[in-house]
């Protein structure tokens, strides 16, 4: 066990854990932030995306060793207030069914919509393509994508944290 300084939605953290420990453990068991979600283990559903330094990365990919001063933000971290566009055009537009993908989803969205905020279908899909949803409400995640692109340039939504 080693002792990893990690920064994670603004704040800092220290855990106790092995060089080897996945970041999603991290977050989940260690820090009790468990928006994030365990999908397939091996980083190809994408429920467990989160940001590191700006950029969607698979937690359950990533050991707490490689993870050094990269500012870490979860789902908890986009908005806790749930005002970020995407997070409004979630609920305005009913995109998920069961939920469980969802935060991957909105985190590899936000992404998207940081680089891209004006995304075309075809944008969309290319990005999204790596998110797994078992319920199949890849529509509806696409129209809460663009709802959260009409907010953002609307400016009736604030922009969160990523």
């Amino acid at each position: 066990m080693s002792k990893y300084t990690v920064n994670v939605n603004g704040q800092t953290h220290s855990v106790d854990v092995t060089a080897d420990t996945p970041l999603l453990w991290v977050l989940r068991d260690s820090l009790g932030l468990v928006g994030t979600k365990y999908g397939c283990g091996i980083g190809e559903c994408g429920a467990c995306t989160v940001h590191l330094n700006g950029s969607p990365t698979r937690a359950c990919q990533t050991p707490i060793s490689e993870v050094g001063r990269s500012e870490v933000t979860t789902i908890e971290g986009i908005d806790a207030a749930g005002k970020h566009p995407l997070q409004q055009a979630w609920c305005d537009l009913d995109v998920p069914q069961c939920g469980y993908c969802q935060a991957g989803q909105i985190m590899s969205a936000a992404a998207l919509l940081k680089r891209n905020p004006r995304p075309t279908d075809a944008d969309i899909d290319k990005m999204m393509a790596g998110n797994l949803c078992r319920c199949a409400s890849y529509v509806r995640i696409r129209a809460g994508i663009k709802r959260a692109a009409e907010l953002a340039s609307a400016g009736t939504a604030n922009g969160g944290r990523s």
